[in-house]
């Protein structure tokens, strides 16, 4: 079966948290990571206003040696810019979806049709509203497309910035696509922030002897699903990703279908926490 490597990143239309273009350096992160399927939102596909920022797609798309698509949501006089997907493995169609929700905001769904080594994978890449109704309503648009348009035994995979600080649209995706996003399944993830009451009790019990200096340390760096009394799987809430360099929000997310996680991890430290606003997921799986 095939071996993926996802990641999903917002890259603040290719500027660093202090507002310079941050493309070089994103690029250079980016193929380090190796990906075979890049999820990316906030990507300007023109900027006639400062050329190292235009096309920010095919720059990247060419750095990574990767096949690209991309969706323009936000129009502006000199800029615009969506979704886009880059892929390591051939692209067979694809569409760009119109789900603004109000004339304040322009969000699309980018539909992508990957060749996985002869299975169809289908990809959405997602930036959904900022009000919670109006993510309801795109989440609802986008089940019905998939209703539609993506066979129930095809695997799929929904990744973006989703702005859902509440963790309230898992139950929809479960429900309605039998979808799970990626840190609830994965054997093994790390990257989270602890919570401050947590990481002081975890210091208690280091320093009481209760345990094990490398105990806290996996539990915080490589922590595992487990299995509570009666088989009940305890699963671990996604990753905080905004902002990069003190995360309190939850609004980046991967959903899959058809694939075993081997394990989510969120980055963080340098260059993750200058080059966007936002942390990115990478997930290793495999198809089922």
């Amino acid at each position: 079966m095939a071996q993926l490597r996802v990641v999903s990143y917002n890259i603040h239309k290719g500027r660093s948290m202090s507002g310079k273009d941050a493309l070089h350096d994103l690029r250079l992160g980016l193929h380090n990571l190796q990906p075979d399927i890049l999820f990316l939102q906030e990507v300007q596909g023109r900027n006639e206003d400062q050329a190292t920022l235009d096309a920010q797609h095919q720059s990247l798309a060419a750095a990574l040696q990767m096949d690209v698509v991309y969706g323009c949501n936000a129009i502006r006089q000199t800029t615009d810019h969506g979704n886009a997907l880059l892929s390591r493995f051939p692209v067979l169609r694809s569409e760009n979806i119109d789900v603004s929700d109000h004339q304040l905001e322009q969000r699309g769904l980018l539909h992508v049709v990957l060749d996985v080594k002869g299975q169809e994978v289908h990809c959405f890449v997602v930036h959904l509203g900022l009000l919670g109704g109006s993510r309801v309503r795109q989440v609802e648009a986008m089940t019905a497309r998939i209703r539609q348009v993506v066979p129930d035994d095809e695997p799929l995979l929904i990744a973006g910035d989703f702005n859902d600080w509440r963790d309230e649209l898992a139950p929809l995706f479960v429900q309605k696509l039998g979808m799970y996003e990626v840190f609830a399944t994965a054997s093994r993830a790390a990257g989270d922030m602890p919570r401050l009451r947590d990481s002081v009790r975890q210091i208690r019990q280091v320093l009481s002897g209760e345990q094990r200096l490398s105990q806290w340390s996996q539990t915080r760096d490589g922590r595992e699903n487990q299995l509570a009394m009666g088989g009940a799987q305890i699963m671990r809430r996604p990753p905080r990703t905004f902002p990069a360099k003190f995360p309190m929000f939850r609004l980046d997310r991967i959903y899959q279908r058809g694939f075993a996680v081997h394990r989510a991890q969120v980055l963080r430290g340098r260059p993750w926490t200058i080059l966007s606003d936002h942390a990115p997921i990478l997930a290793d799986m495999e198809l089922c």
